[in-house]
């Protein structure tokens, strides 16, 4: 039998294991179903793809995500392993050549949408083969507890009970709560299961949330900054990504577009235009980057804030997957909160729930939208508040977030926070019904527009009373006093209604406080240094010739070689086969393929050609 860390060597081209990946891997050759939690970018793909290619027998690897199906299964077989994948991407056609090829064995690990398992004629396919291993990837998917229930991975355990024997089962997930943890194992049966948590912090990733007067130009701002870098910007609705990605676009950024609204044809061109490079950012909702497995994504940006914990960091995890340092902003504003709510009061119609789980899932999905609106808020580190979430210790301060690198002072808003609750008060006496935020600064700063007008509130005691204070940080206030409990919005009109908290400010002398935060002066982040002279036209060769082999075997450039191999290999410059052979990333098979290209050009560069 082969050593594991022969496998990993040939196939990967690493020397050694992560954190918890060796651990897992000795569990199932040694037949122990397993259970990984592990951040995105951590390897988890790793800890079943070993196993698959040492055990006897093959590999079915559930997952929800075709996108991630179509990366590994590309990447597996530029390494030389043979593989294939079953979805609803394929054509009945191609479906059928697939599960032919199944039946005579051709594959070593098979990729498989959950809906598919139950089908007669993958059943068929399998029903003389010896499976070795079913690994549930995304294994959070099969709880109600988790953010991203789907009724169809229940359909694993009913697949598991119809095999003659039972194989060894691994689950993997990035993120999930005890609750979520104990779910998954009681609902796949997993026996005795190996349990590793290597832990849900990021330290590549820096956390930001920004509450800014214009979303678009703090967005242009931010991307403008890093010409040079991919990103992925994330709206709530298929109308905002619409917007967005038109106003880049005119600002002549090259962006694109994904949401569910698009033509099939249309989101893989698009996806495909994003991960070959061909655009540098991609606008979408969150129907994109479930599995997208590109690398060298240096920022995500949340344009709205997202429903829960799980899918921000799900999501702001798909930056910096190749280890280098990487941003995630979140641009806040309280408007987010009603769009969120919204969305979560009024779900995709699904025929497989009942409308009592229908009820309890909008229940959990609204106390995990309160933690995120929390997030927002804080004060304390934000790293901390995620890793706190999950259940892991943490340091106070990480060093590498917005409050961390901000100083912040409490401010005595007391008088201002008064003026705000009287002229909601006075708008509901006047009108019969209340007015949001936007209408209620335009009254205390004394706007002259046409609604504040017609409705004749210039006639308020309030009107200009905080004419001296601008419109935005009187919505800052405002947003303030909801998050405290004084005011609450309507969950789709966004009218403001004062609540029975109100009185102790306006009534008994109760005091209110606002944070300000200051930001410190910046440090330099690793990745502003200067390259280093002696490697940095290299990589540029080496890059270049990455994009060229890429476009030739049509397929993502950081499938060829990652960033991370490429600058180890510019660092050493290798110029025989036994040196490249030591390049971290590098292995027997990609090394036969690309060896002697990477190796003239570099030869060339160093002028010995």
């Amino acid at each position: 039998m082969q050593d594991k860390y022969e496998v990993l060597y040939r196939y990967f081209g690493y020397t050694a294991f992560r954190g918890g990946q060796a651990e897992l891997i000795d569990a199932q050759l040694s037949g122990r179903d397993v259970f990984g939690i592990m951040p995105t970018g951590g390897g988890k793909s790793l800890c079943y793809q070993i196993p698959a290619l040492m055990l006897e027998g093959i590999t079915l690897v559930v997952s929800p995500l075709i996108s991630l199906m179509k990366d590994q299964v590309s990447a597996l077989k530029n390494m030389g392993v043979s593989a294939a994948y079953v979805n609803r991407s394929l054509t009945s056609e191609q479906i059928r050549l697939v599960l032919r090829n199944i039946q005579q064995q051709k594959y070593k690990i098979i990729y498989i949408a959950p809906e598919r398992l139950l089908t007669e004629s993958f059943l068929a396919a399998i029903s003389n083969l010896k499976i070795a291993m079913v690994a549930v990837d995304e294994a959070h998917c099969i709880s109600q507890w988790g953010q991203d229930f789907r009724p169809s991975y229940l359909r694993i355990a009913d697949f598991l009970k119809l095999l003659k024997k039972r194989p060894i089962v691994s689950a993997f997930t990035a993120t999930a709560t005890q609750e979520v943890r104990d779910d998954v194992e009681r609902i796949l049966g997993l026996q005795n299961p190996l349990r590793i948590i290597t832990g849900y912090d990021r330290p590549n990733l820096r956390f930001e949330v920004v509450q800014p007067k214009s979303k678009p130009l703090a967005l242009l701002d931010f991307i403008e900054a890093r010409p040079e870098k991919c990103g992925i910007v994330y709206c709530s609705t298929r109308k905002e990504v619409e917007n967005t990605c038109q106003m880049l676009q005119n600002k002549g950024i090259s962006a694109t577009r994904y949401h569910a609204g698009l033509s099939e044809e249309e989101r893989h061109t698009n996806q495909d235009d994003f991960v070959y490079d061909r655009c540098k950012v991609m606008v979408a909702t969150n129907a994109f980057g479930m599995g997208i497995d590109k690398s060298n994504v240096g920022y995500v940006i949340h344009y709205n804030m997202p429903q829960s914990i799980e899918s921000y960091y799900q999501e702001a995890g798909r930056a910096g997957r190749d280890g280098e340092n990487a941003d995630c902003i979140l641009l806040y504003s309280p408007a987010d909160i009603r769009t969120a709510k919204f969305l979560i009061q009024h779900p995709t119609e699904n025929e497989e729930l009942s409308e009592e789980e229908r009820s309890d899932i909008i229940k959990r999905s609204l106390i995990r939208l309160d933690a995120m609106i929390g997030y927002c808020n804080t004060n304390h580190c934000l790293r901390g508040y995620i890793l706190e979430y999950f259940g892991q210790e943490h340091p106070q301060l990480c060093g590498n977030c917005s409050n961390c690198e901000s100083t912040a002072e409490q401010r005595d808003i007391t008088e201002y926070a008064k003026m705000i609750l009287s002229c909601i008060y006075r708008i509901q006496e006047q009108l019969g019904y209340s007015l949001g935020a936007t209408l209620v600064a335009g009254v205390l700063h004394g706007s002259s527009e046409k609604r504040i007008k017609e409705l004749r509130l210039t006639e308020l005691s309030t009107y200009g009373l905080m004419n001296h204070v601008p419109r935005s940080e009187i919505r800052e206030m405002i947003s303030a006093l909801e998050n405290q409990g004084y005011i609450i919005s309507h969950p789709d009109r966004g009218d403001l209604k004062l609540t029975g908290k109100a009185r102790e400010v306006l009534f008994h002398g109760e005091k209110v406080k606002m944070l300000v935060r200051k930001k410190k002066r910046e440090k330099p982040r690793k990745e502003d240094a200067p390259s280093n002279p002696n490697t940095a036209g290299l990589l540029q060769e080496l890059k270049a010739l990455r994009l060229t082999l890429a476009k030739e075997e049509n397929m993502p450039a950081y499938i060829v070689f990652s960033n991370a191999t490429l600058q180890d290999m510019a660092q050493k410059a290798p110029v025989t086969m036994a040196e490249f052979l030591n390049v971290s990333g590098v292995g027997n098979y990609k090394a036969q393929r690309y060896g002697q290209a990477f190796i003239t050009t570099i030869k060339k560069y160093l002028g010995e050609d």
